[in-house]
Order: structure tokens, then C-alpha cells, then sequence
């Protein structure tokens, strides 16, 4: 239906968007509709619901936190919900990254660690002020992390307002190491302040996917030169890279994490930007200008705080890595499947998120038509899957079942089948 209200929906052109869902209800992994439809959440509704729909355990704590304290001023106050996520997101971070900041989502959790690493040499009389970034990134919409990011698509009309930055190529296979030679000759020139990456999958550029190897290589090299190196693990945290952490995967470490989506399991906006103790000290000062002086109006709400303490709970159950693991498996048989199918044209998977390519003669992209068409086909099945372009992925909530995700696997399978029919 058009829109007839008084919404302006974020990345949808109004004008022609014809398929607005009302959704009334949610529980789970399904969405449920005014006329009662259900749809299969496919992508965690922007990849935050790690443990499905209203959660019981998660709306217990909300309950009992409004109860008790449900907002209080963040600037020189603390308050006992945010000592406790403190502490505990310390805990399962590597050792070092133990001071945490706290904001509102993802780009905010990005937009704070720029400021923490531009500062941190400011405050170290260090004249580094360059960035590096790998290129398709994306980062957020805020314009710090919009600067970080892809050039032109969403970004065209403010790009004359971002500040430059370094950007690598992203690496075409395993094999491809010419960003390692690009980032020698940037890092040498000795004025890099900081790296930034999403670590080993870039989200909203197609779920594109690089190895542990490479990320590595690229930190080593970052480490070798004193450059500060950030992780964007707003999407690949939680789970999402089949540990609780893409970094989880890497003998070597970032100096600054930035963490929302799933922190919260989806249910209150909530972001956290971890640093090091070296960092956190280059603040410390007699002079009240070298302070991070950043904040939002809901910086450390009790109530997302403790939603956020609620979905460790979650991740701490052996139950959540069965799931967990059960969906990379399935993923896995379903990806050596799809791949022999014609319209396909390259598949990949890491964890819980898989990525399906359609074969398309026209130039790949966001705005490429047989996005409208996978949309609505996948909507008029009962599933809500937003694909990136002409890439179908899939990262849905850790509570599905097995049914479910055989569901979406044999409805993207008679989509590519009725493409081929209709080419």
C-alpha cells in the first residue's frame, strides 16, 4: 500500500514504494501483520534480534528496571545497571579493551571511536590525522562514519562536506593481498591515525567477505607503524560470525570496538565504543579540554542497559550455541546446494550470515531492479528478507528452526527458478 500517513521511512523511496507492511505483532522469529500474515523475520529486522521477538527474559528485565530507575542524567552520575554491563562486556573482551563508552547505535559507537582516536593523539601531541578505511565499507549515517564509507549511492549529496580519508582496495579472494602493498605505502608516510574495519565481513556492501589471514596481515602492519585500529563490529558481533565476536577469531587485537545491533537483542536502541586502558589514560589530565567531551541525551539508559545484561544472559546459555551452530550447518548444506543453481553466480558464508549472488547482466548494485522483484516475491511468501541489490542474505534470529530456515531456503531456491523462466 502507499504510504498515507505521516512516516518518512528510512532507505525507501516513497513515491514508489508500494509494499508498506503494517506490522502489529511480533513474536519469535514471525512478524504478524494487521490482516494477521505472518512473515519469517530473514534478516533479524536490520540484523538485531539475535534471540527472536519479544523475549521474555529480556522484557522481564525492562519491566523490573522501569520499576526501579529508568533514566538519570549520565554526566557524573553512574547508576548500578551500567556498572554491571561494564563489567561484563570487559569480561568477554581480550584482555586490554576495558573502558567502556556509552551512546545510542551504531554510528554513534562509530562517530565516538574517530573522536577517541583523533583525540587520543591530539591529546599526545602526535601530528597523525589521517584514516584509512577498506573501500565499500559502511559505517553508519552519521557524518563522521559517513566519510569512513562507499562513496556516492546513499552518500552522493553530502560528500562535499566529509573529510578524506585513505581507502584500501577490498581484497577480490583469499589470494588477493594488493590492499597489504596499498596499506605499506600509506602506513610508512607516518601520519596514519587510525584503521578502520568491518572485520571479515562488510555488511551493506553485499555481505562481502575476507579471511582471518588478511585481516591480520593488515593489523600487523597497522601495529607495526603505532596506527590505533578500530573495529566496527556493530553487524559481525554477537554471534553473528559464529563467535561472539569476529575478533574472537584473530590472534591479534583492536585498540577500539564499537558494538550495538544485537547488544540489547534487538530491543532498545544502545551503543558501546570499548578502548584500551592506554587510550582511556592519553584523557586524563589537570586540563578539562583533554576529556572525551561527547555525550548524547540516553547515554547509559537503565532501561537498554539492562536489556543488554538480559541478552548476555542469553548468550551465556549453552542453548544459544547449539542454535547457533545448527544454523551454520544448515546454512552450509543449503550454500554447497544453491550454489550448482544457473542464476547463481558466487555464494559465501560466514557463521550465521550466507550471501547469494544473482546472475545479472546489468552492472551490479543497490538499486539494481531484481531487488524489488526478490523483495516482493519474498514478501508475498511470508518472509521479510531485504536483499542488498542483487545479493540475497540471510542472518535470522538465533531461535528459528530448522523448518523455518527450509522454508526460506526452498523460497529463494523457486525464485531463482521462476527468474531463469522469465530471462
Amino acid at each position: 500500500m502507499n504510504n498515507t500517513d505521516n512516516i518518512w521511512h528510512p532507505f525507501t523511496q516513497l513515491k514508489t514504494d508500494t509494499n508498506t507492511l503494517m506490522i502489529t505483532k511480533t513474536k519469535g522469529v514471525v512478524l504478524y501483520d494487521d490482516h494477521g500474515k505472518e512473515y519469517i523475520d530473514a534478516n533479524s529486522s536490520w540484523w538485531v534480534n539475535v534471540h527472536g521477538h519479544s523475549h521474555p527474559h529480556i522484557g522481564k528485565a525492562i519491566s523490573e528496571q522501569f520499576n526501579t530507575l529508568d533514566h538519570v542524567i549520565f554526566a557524573g552520575v553512574k547508576h548500578p545497571k551500567a556498572i554491571e554491563l561494564s563489567k561484563r562486556i570487559s569480561a568477554i573482551l581480550p584482555e586490554k579493551l576495558d573502558k567502556v563508552f556509552f551512546s545510542d547505535d551504531g554510528s554513534t559507537s562509530v562517530e565516538v571511536a574517530l573522536k577517541m582516536a583523533i583525540q587520543y593523539h591530539h591529546n599526545n601531541n602526535s601530528d597523525k590525522k589521517r584514516i584509512v578505511a577498506l573501500s565499500g565499507a559502511y559505517h553508519g549515517d552519521t557524518f563522521g562514519a559517513m566519510s569512513l564509507g562507499e562513496r556516492g549511492y546513499f552518500n552522493e549529496p553530502f560528500e562535499p562536506y566529509f573529510f578524506d580519508i585513505e581507502c584500501l582496495d577490498f581484497p577480490q579472494d583469499n589470494l588477493d593481498n594488493h590492499f597489504l602493498d596499498q596499506a605499506k605505502e600509506i602506513f610508512a608516510k607516518g601520519d596514519v591515525c587510525a584503521l578502520i574495519v568491518e572485520p571479515l565481513v562488510q555488511g551493506s556492501s553485499g555481505m562481502r567477505m575476507y579471511s582471518v589471514q588478511q585481516l591480520e596481515s593488515l593489523m600487523k602492519l597497522a601495529k607495526k607503524h603505532d596506527i590505533l585500529i578500530i573495529f566496527d563490529e556493530v553487524m559481525t558481533g554477537w554471534g553473528r560470525t559464529g563467535k561472539l565476536f569476529a575478533l574472537d577469531h584473530l590472534d591479534v587485537h583492536p585498540d577500539i570496538i564499537c558494538l550495538s545491533k544485537g547488544l540489547t537483542g534487538g530491543t532498545l536502541p544502545l551503543g558501546l565504543t570499548v578502548a584500551t586502558e592506554k587510550i582511556y589514560n592519553a584523557f586524563l589530565s589537570d586540563d578539562k579540554k583533554k576529556a572525551l567531551l561527547h555525550g548524547h541525551s540516553f547515554t547509559g539508559n537503565a532501561l537498554a542497559c539492562a536489556a543488554a545484561c538480559a541478552s548476555l544472559d542469553l548468550f551465556e546459555q549453552k542453548d544459544t550455541w547449539i542454535n547457533i551452530e545448527n544454523i551454520v550447518k544448515e546454512h552450509s548444506n543449503f550454500r554447497e546446494f544453491i550454489s550448482k543453481h544457473p542464476m547463481v553466480s558466487r555464494t559465501r558464508q560466514t557463521g550465521t550470515i550466507i550471501a547469494i549472488e544473482i546472475k545479472i547482466e546489468q552492472q551490479t548494485g543497490y538499486f539494481v531492479g531484481i531487488r524489488d522483484l526478490a523483495y516482493d516475491f519474498f514478501i508475498e511468501n511470508g518472509i521479510l528478507l531485504r536483499p542488498l541489490g542483487n545479493i540475497i542474505f540471510i542472518n535470522p534470529p538465533y531461535c528459528i528452526s530448522s523448518d523455518q530456515l527450509q522454508f526460506i531456503y526452498s523460497k529463494i531456491e523457486l525464485f531463482l527458478n521462476k527468474i531463469s523462466k522469465d530471462a
